[in-house]
């Protein structure tokens, strides 16, 4: 058996008040380029999840969020080549600000249905069913 280093990534599924979710599109250059994800990123030495999604958010979107408004909803765990990954899901439906590309990333807002005709990542993909049981 092969031990690969398992690495904690934090997600979110921010719910517009119209029950859509947002996805960002991982850019060229990136690992999984072109695939569709939920927003998030790792979590830091240090960090707690939340801390990190409200980092995250802030890097790659542009708003600001508090760990109140985050809900824990469900995880993946996946094996990649060269790592395992934990991705805790959290939704939020709260936040301060305007969503923006900060980091020239592709959005979209997504009706819980439509969310399997974006191509995603592996560890992503799992947690469409959670997602579309809450909405």
């Amino acid at each position: 058996m092969t031990t690969r280093p398992l690495v904690l990534v934090v997600a979110v599924a921010l719910i517009d008040a119209d029950g859509r979710v947002l996805l960002a599109e991982r850019p060229a250059g990136k690992a999984l380029a072109g695939l569709w994800e939920f927003p998030g990123g790792k979590v830091g030495a240090g960090e707690t999840p939340e801390v990190a999604l409200i980092r995250e958010l802030g890097e790659e979107l542009g708003i600001d969020t508090k760990a109140s408004c985050l809900a824990p909803l469900t995880f993946a765990s996946h094996a990649y080549e060269h790592m395992h990954l934990l991705m805790p899901l959290y939704v939020c439906r709260r936040w301060w600000g305007t969503v923006q590309p900060m980091e020239g990333q592709r959005l979209a807002w997504v009706r819980a249905q439509a969310l399997r005709q974006y191509p995603m990542p592996p560890a992503d993909e799992p947690l469409i069913a959670a997602l579309q049981d809450l909405l």
